[in-house]
């Protein structure tokens, strides 16, 4: 079976861009991609596409085609919706379709565009991604989601807002040098929790923010690299996918996340390889109790243990095991239609050496991305390796 291989990464500046179309957005990140992984476009077979609010945002669904063409290419086309998961399983896809040999070079990524909705459009548009008869006609947003899982967390397990506050003072901390990420400015512990409240307990400096971007990876069997002479470093050796129930009142639990729980068992039985081997990892922190839960869930931490890892510094850019050292969804952003790729892209530029915080894991060889959409009853997690 091939190995699959990232031959290239490619990422727009994530931010507010209500100016710009999500094609043009696409078009950015999969150009600089295909450049970056020294392919001709001629060369690529197929493209897999994550977006999960087109029709909302742009009126705009069959969402692949288009962005094909904005990028030149005349291949199939997949567009993925898995709520804020859609192109991490886009990429999963594709890792299975270059294993069992049907190509050998993918353009992988996915595009959201957010900020033209305004705050209550965007609000609104995400509630979808929830039971609609259950949850959202009953007044559900996504900040009220999360506040019910940490209130129950912090029921069941106990931990501070103070705790979460060290999630966020890290991920800031971590996005300062990243020229991708949209709030490169840090914050302290008593600006977060000074901050306004959301939806208690779930503040301002809890939450992610409301993004426009694009991401994009170009990925290809180990066969068609090595023919070609790519540089391509890093390996996808592992991919898992989870599921759970999908409105809150219907789960087993809400302090744990199960759907990440299986997608973390399969992707590490995938790679051969535990937890403990992981060097560092990008998770879906779209707020910050959703980091805790991740790091549970992938194995780092028994549950309820998670919640002062970064207080403790375990988690941190100096610590065991960094975690979003792209500064995550809460400071790099969260196009949600993107996100997925942009942790495999952030993720292959650290292990290879060209990141900014690549320093702070200079020897690391394995890193894991966790991507989760709604309330994670959707969960995809991938390994990544430094090819030997």
């Amino acid at each position: 079976m091939p190995e699959v291989r990232v031959a290239g990464v490619g990422l727009t500046p994530f931010g507010v861009h209500p100016e710009r179309t999500g094609r043009d957005l696409f078009a950015e990140a999969a150009l600089a991609a295909i450049d970056d992984a020294g392919v001709d476009r001629t060369a690529i077979e197929g493209l897999f596409y994550g977006n999960f609010m087109g029709e909302l945002a742009e009126h705009q669904g069959h969402y692949g085609p288009l962005a094909a063409d904005m990028v030149g290419l005349d291949v199939p086309t997949i567009r993925f919706e898995s709520a804020c998961a859609s192109s991490g399983s886009a990429a999963r896809e594709a890792v299975k379709n270059l294993r069992n040999g049907e190509a050998d070079v993918l353009l992988v990524g996915g595009t959201e565009r957010m900020n033209n909705l305004g705050t209550g459009g965007a609000t609104e548009a995400l509630a979808i991604a929830a039971d609609d008869l259950y949850e959202v006609r009953a007044g559900m947003t996504f900040p009220g989601a999360y506040a019910l899982m940490q209130a129950a967390y912090h029921e069941e397990y106990g931990g501070s807002r103070e705790d979460l506050a060290h999630v966020a003072v890290k991920n800031h901390d971590n996005a300062l040098d990243n020229e991708y990420a949209q709030f490169r400015k840090s914050i302290t512990v008593d600006d977060h929790l000074e901050a306004p409240m959301i939806s208690e307990p779930v503040g301002l400096y809890d939450s992610c923010p409301i993004t426009d971007g694009a991401s994009a990876i170009v990925l290809v069997s180990d066969n068609y690299a090595e023919a070609n002479g790519l540089d391509a470093q890093v390996a996808v050796t592992g991919t898992g996918q989870g599921g759970d129930k999908m409105a809150l009142q219907d789960r087993d639990y809400l302090a744990r996340t199960p759907a990440s729980d299986d997608a973390a068992a399969e992707a590490y039985a995938d790679a051969g390889i535990d937890a403990e081997d992981v060097d560092l990892a990008e998770v879906h922190d779209c707020f910050t109790i959703a980091e805790v839960l991740a790091i549970e869930s992938l194995g780092f931490y028994e549950p309820g243990t998670g919640i002062d890892a970064a207080r403790r510094g375990e988690t941190t850019s100096d610590g065991d095991r960094p975690i979003n050292l792209s500064g995550g969804l809460k400071a790099k952003g969260h196009p949600v239609g993107a996100t997925g790729t942009s942790q495999l892209a952030e993720m292959t530029r650290l292990l290879r050496g060209d990141h900014p915080n690549s320093g702070a894991v200079s020897g690391a060889t394995t890193g894991v991305t966790h991507n989760a959409g709604g309330t994670v009853a959707s969960a995809i997690v991938h390994v990544l390796e430094v090819a030997t």
